[in-house]
């Protein structure tokens, strides 16, 4: 069997994307890690099978790079939209289902727009917040963000009790006002990656509850840039969209 795919990078996020639409093509766990894997496969953060949906114009399932399947994505989103375009479902305005729920998207010029889910509860330990974008994330302020053993400290972070059974993906983000420098370690992945959409949003909502003034914020992570932008009313962030590029990188075949 062959499977035809395209990867796809967002701010340095990439991503594997596949075609199912009729709901023939079956990968396991084993066989989306070996895919993802840098040395021996494809290399991917992730891999993404597009599906069709009864009510939106496609469903979209996320696997991370150790093969299991995923919550939300927000790079991965952006780079499904920019996919869809590529396969045939050719618009400006699309609206899809996820993991997390519904989502809205617009497409031009490779930028994707990706309205993204409602956040209403955010917690504050001693120095670290939490809240869920989609996917869970500890966000913390750093001064010097270049110095950040962020393999090491994100690690630690990440399995931290306070945050489940199921750990977290970890930010660290250094402010100067509506500009955030981030980087991530990212669950799923158990390293540093360049870019995460999810924990973007995260980062500027805590911004955000450090300085209310500010409401849209321009992200520079490892591998590009990122803006998020949201209305915050009754103590609930709403209207929240992530925008950036979603470029395709090459094409391929797997045979299987």
């Amino acid at each position: 069997m062959e499977i035809s795919f395209i990867k796809y990078q967002g701010a340095g996020n990439d991503f594997i994307l596949i075609d199912n639409r009729n709901n023939k093509i079956i990968l396991s766990t084993s066989e989306i890690e070996s895919l993802c894997n840098r040395r021996f496969g494809i290399g991917a953060d992730g891999l993404m099978l597009l599906e069709s949906d009864l009510k939106t114009d496609f469903k979209m399932r996320y696997f991370n790079s150790d093969g299991k399947e995923g919550s939300m994505c927000g790079n991965g989103g952006r780079c499904i939209v920019a996919f869809a375009f590529e396969i045939g479902i050719q618009k400006e305005y699309y609206n899809f289902i996820a993991i997390d729920g519904l989502h809205e998207a617009y497409y031009k010029n490779n930028i994707v727009d990706l309205k993204m889910t409602e956040v209403d509860k955010i917690e504050k330990f001693d120095k670290d917040w939490f809240l869920n974008t989609g996917s869970p994330h500890a966000v913390e302020i750093v001064n010097n963000i270049d110095k950040v053993d962020v393999a090491t400290e994100g690690k630690i972070l990440r399995y931290d009790h306070r945050f489940g059974k199921n750990g977290t993906n970890v930010n660290f983000i250094e402010i100067n006002k509506n500009k955030i420098q981030i980087r991530t370690f990212e669950r799923g992945v158990e390293a540093e990656t360049y870019a995460c959409g999810t924990g973007a949003v995260a980062s500027a909502i805590v911004a955000h509850q450090n300085n209310p003034e500010i409401s849209k914020y321009k992200l520079s992570a490892i591998g590009g840039d990122l803006e998020v932008r949201f209305d915050k009313k009754n103590n609930k962030y709403t209207n929240i969209w992530l925008k950036g590029p979603a470029t395709k990188v090459f094409s391929g075949i797997i045979k299987k």
